[in-house]
């Protein structure tokens, strides 16, 4: 059963997961996201639909599933779960990359965690049939429109990041990225000929002020929470539709007084962003541009493997997802970072379920790992233990078990 859950991110103190939080059910003054969660104390049962999808996903998925099995065993949750094909694994079993049953199940499910989808294989697929549809597919199917992805710079970890440590260190920035429009979803695209007989592929930005308005007002509110800063990233400049973007953001700040607004053109924030990215707390952006800028502000961190997301709509259930790629090159080696899902499901608990305590437990068994020195490849340095993805694995789990609080 489904119930209310507003976002709601504290200040972090580069606490994991970025310290952020839902409020309690009864208070709402402001624009909420509707989550799958318990009714009741004793309703603790869910449905978990797990989509492993292609490359490294079943590798990491099944880590993030024993973390969350063990985590909600030692908290009184029992997890269903159903794990479905998707993305090119759901191409080669039934020719399409989002099963019909696959969407179904999800949308009924009380979240759904993925893991990557794509690969080489499937690149020369016609667009309709490649791996990447069967996820627009799916955002549009489960109807989530808010995309957060978190990127701070750990302080054991300061020392992966390719800037340098007195750029990196602090570092604590959340991207606030609509999901659901813009020139992913704009109509017309396709391909066709010009006048003078040349090919010709095209697309649509396209954004209505009410989408603009329920990611804003889901950005200023995040800000709320966080350190009172929110910087919306548009290109209103050149494009009409970013002109629209800033007209509707600047209108809706006066009702956020206590929110320090400012706008930035997107070429300007990439390069901020690697300049002096403690300038940005609270980032509000379109589809296409949160798209590099979260992936950009990953590398901050120190590796895409580190990072979470959240995607989350009005009704239903949210989708939770690591944001790196399916990696196909190192796919059955042992090598991927699975961290990145493990707090993704962890993300899942706190945000999908309202399940806090459960959250906590594999949030500090992540930065135990860290603090004892265990590393996958992305993020090793020299004088630390360099594991792989199932003993990464095992780590969190003791750690998830002694439930010990992790210092940072």
């Amino acid at each position: 059963m489904a119930a209310t859950l507003q976002i709601n991110v504290k200040p972090l103190n580069h606490q994991l997961l970025f310290n952020s939080k839902p409020c309690s059910r009864h208070c709402c003054r402001w624009a909420t996201i509707r989550c799958a969660a318990a009714t009741t104390p004793s309703t603790r049962r869910y449905t978990i639909t797990l989509l492993p999808g292609d490359g490294i996903g079943p590798e990491v998925i099944s880590v993030a599933k024993n973390a969350l099995q063990l985590a909600g065993s030692l908290e009184g949750i029992d997890f269903g779960f159903k794990e479905m094909p998707m993305g090119g694994a759901a191409l080669d079993l039934t020719g399409v990359p989002l099963p019909e049953e696959t969407l179904s199940t999800a949308q009924q499910s009380d979240a759904v965690l993925l893991g990557a989808i794509g690969g080489y294989k499937w690149d020369n697929n016609e667009k309709h049939l490649k791996p990447e549809t069967g996820l627009l597919q799916l955002r549009k199917g489960l109807k989530v429109f808010a995309n957060l992805r978190p990127a701070t710079v750990l302080p054991m970890l300061v020392e992966a990041s390719t800037l340098k440590k007195e750029v990196a260190e602090g570092v604590d920035v959340m991207v606030v990225r609509e999901l659901t429009g813009g020139i992913y979803f704009g109509q017309p695209r396709g391909f066709s000929t010009n006048d003078i007989g040349e090919e010709i592929g095209f697309n649509t930005e396209v954004y209505s002020a009410p989408e603009i308005d329920r990611i804003a007002r889901i950005a200023f509110e995040t800000a709320r929470k966080r350190h009172g800063k929110l910087c919306s990233v548009d290109k209103a400049n050149v494009l009409e539709a970013s002109m629209l973007w800033r007209k509707r953001v600047t209108a809706l700040a006066s009702e956020y007084p206590d929110i320090e607004l400012s706008h930035m053109y997107v070429d300007n924030a990439a390069m901020q962003l690697v300049r002096n990215p403690k300038q940005f707390d609270t980032i509000v952006t379109n589809n296409i541009f949160g798209d590099i800028l979260s992936d950009e502000a990953s590398m901050i961190t120190g590796s895409i493997g580190m990072l979470p997301s959240a995607s989350l709509g009005e009704s239903g259930p949210g989708l939770f997802e690591p944001i790196h790629g399916s990696a196909p090159d190192i796919a059955g080696q042992d090598k991927a970072n699975p961290l990145a899902t493990v707090l993704s499901a962890a993300m899942l608990l706190k945000y999908g379920l309202g399940e806090e305590k459960a959250a906590q437990r594999i949030e500090d068994a992540v930065l135990d790992a860290l603090n004892k020195g265990f590393r996958t490849g992305d993020i090793h340095t020299a004088g630390y233990n360099l594991v792989g993805c199932k003993e990464m694995g095992e780590e969190v789990l003791k750690s998830i078990e002694h439930k010990i609080p992790a210092a940072v």
